[in-house]
């Protein structure tokens, strides 16, 4: 209670609560300059090392009010979806933890006020995932700016403020600032847009009006039309958002037969459901030349497609809040499909955003999602951002497609 009383007594509550508008602000006002067209790698890279400086230096009670105003700013969209699961008083609940996860995330840095040491702990809080959620990538910060966004770089970034904080009485501690020179990427990596038109198909399907049975019919028809566009404006390849058919495709044969017709004129890549020995899969059909193929998800949505807890606790939530549904299952690994000797990599939604999809360093990716759970928010944007920093990672060319907004090319 007493230390209560000395966190809330008004004149220093104030004062935290200022520094960590300040960390809060700098941490994610490139979000939102990217939403609205203002990003600009300046702007983007000084509110970036202001954020890192404030972490660094800011008390230990600012740096917990930082954490749980970040986990608003960032993630206040998650608890959208449970909307759609008919437990919308579930939303303010859900945000409020993402809030409370996210200052006792940052929250570790308050553990000291060393601040090499919180250095460290910032660079170890980058490779951890909370239930394997891993939008939250401090290094974020630094897409769209004049520092690279590999983890060597943030780590020397950090390692250059700390020691800059660390030597403070020192009057030539500003050297140690020349060691973000290596950090820095001012050079563009080389890549190349595929010899094939593609056309990205962005639907405007809401959710409530999407898995209605009654409006299939029409959504079927609303893709077949934008198959036929593809074709009469010359484009080789349409690629349609995930299940932007809403169903068990694969238990509709007259339109599985329909596609595989469509597909001698073009190669349609699509997402929808697919059921086998009783297991659902989130997945991707590719039709081309008469035949088709299914690229499955390896990698799950925490608590939207599976639930990351133990097993007993699994089947006590999904009964609760999705009607007894199991989990999705996966395959083992990606799917790599060809069109027109061009080798690209199928990736659903969260994949895209999660490093275990670039192994081998794919040069083409074709990514759908469905982004009408969470809207409106800055969900797109951050999906788009961790999919540029992957991109500029591995030099990989990432086609997007999706429902309701994100749609379009990420190159490194």
């Amino acid at each position: 209670m007493k230390y209560l009383r000395i966190f809330f007594k008004k004149e220093q509550f104030i004062e935290h609560f200022i520094h960590a508008l300040i960390i809060t602000f700098s941490f994610s006002a490139f979000i939102y300059f990217e939403k609205f067209g203002l990003s600009s790698p300046f702007i983007n890279t000084f509110l970036a090392l202001g954020a890192l400086y404030g972490f660094l230096s800011f008390p230990p009670r600012s740096i917990l009010m930082a954490g749980y105003l970040i986990g608003l700013v960032w993630f206040y969209w998650i608890a959208y979806s449970f909307e759609y699961y008919n437990v919308p008083w579930m939303i303010p609940i859900i945000t409020l933890f993402f809030a409370f996860l996210y200052m006792l995330y940052f929250g570790m840095m308050a553990l000291s006020n060393n601040p090499l040491r919180r250095a460290g702990i910032l660079f170890l809080l980058s490779f951890v995932e909370p239930f394997d959620w891993n939008w939250m990538m401090p290094e974020l910060i630094f897409v769209n700016s004049y520092f690279g966004v590999e983890k060597w770089q943030f780590g020397l970034i950090l390692l250059s403020l700390g020691l800059l904080l660390f030597f403070k009485d020192r009057p030539k501690r500003y050297l140690l600032l020349l060691l973000l020179t290596p950090a820095l990427s001012f050079t563009k990596a080389d890549y190349k847009i595929p010899d094939i038109k593609i056309k990205l198909v962005e639907t405007q399907l809401e959710q409530h009006y999407k898995w209605q049975h009654k409006n299939q019919g029409a959504i079927i028809q609303e893709n077949i039309n934008h198959i036929h566009s593809a074709i009469n404006e010359g484009y080789e390849m349409v690629v349609l958002p995930e299940s932007a058919f809403p169903m068990h495709l694969n238990y509709h044969s007259v339109l599985i037969k329909h596609l595989q017709k469509l597909s001698k004129q073009i190669t349609i890549y699509t997402g929808a459901l697919y059921t086998e020995q009783e297991q659902h899969f989130n997945v991707s059909y590719i039709f081309q030349d008469g035949k088709y193929t299914i690229a499955k998800k390896t990698i799950l949505v925490p608590f939207g497609e599976y639930i990351p807890l133990p097993k007993f606790m699994q089947g006590i939530i999904n009964e609760i809040f999705f009607d007894g549904i199991s989990d999705f299952k996966t395959a083992d690994e990606a799917t790599d499909f060809e069109v027109k000797g061009i080798k690209f990599r199928s990736a659903i939604c969260y994949e895209a955003t999660c490093h275990e999809m670039y192994k081998g360093r794919p040069e083409y990716m074709i990514v759908i999602s469905n982004n009408g759970w969470f809207l409106p928010s800055v969900e797109p944007v951050i999906q788009r951002l961790i999919m540029k920093l992957y991109a500029t990672r591995y030099g990989t060319v990432i086609f997007h497609a999706a429902n309701r907004e994100g749609t379009g090319i990420v190159t490194p």
